[in-house]
């Protein structure tokens, strides 16, 4: 059994939150949290930037997660869809 994190990333910007409720932060959590749970993913750990938008990299949960990753602490990134990351090249698995 590993330690190691899967990452579960929400980002939320401006402009979703015209979408209405189903792109919230809240649902995009429950939504990757029992995605994990059914798929057996284990040690999981929320990175989160709400009203943030994906064209910069300069966002806090991000650069959290990011930083896990290239100290090897995070074995998975699951996201909602990948505009929630934007161009991202990592080693790590990745689940969309």
């Amino acid at each position: 059994m590993t330690d190691k994190i899967t990452a579960l990333y929400c980002r939320l910007s401006q402009y979703d939150m015209l979408d209405g409720e189903s792109n919230s932060i809240t649902n995009q959590k429950l939504m990757l949290k029992k995605y994990a749970d059914d798929n057996g993913f284990r040690n999981t750990i929320f990175y989160v930037d709400d009203g943030v938008s994906g064209t910069t990299w300069e966002r806090d949960g991000f650069k959290s997660m990011l930083a896990d990753i290239e100290s090897g602490k995070v074995a998975t990134v699951i996201t909602k869809q990948k505009n929630r990351i934007n161009v991202l090249c990592i080693t790590s698995e990745l689940v969309f």
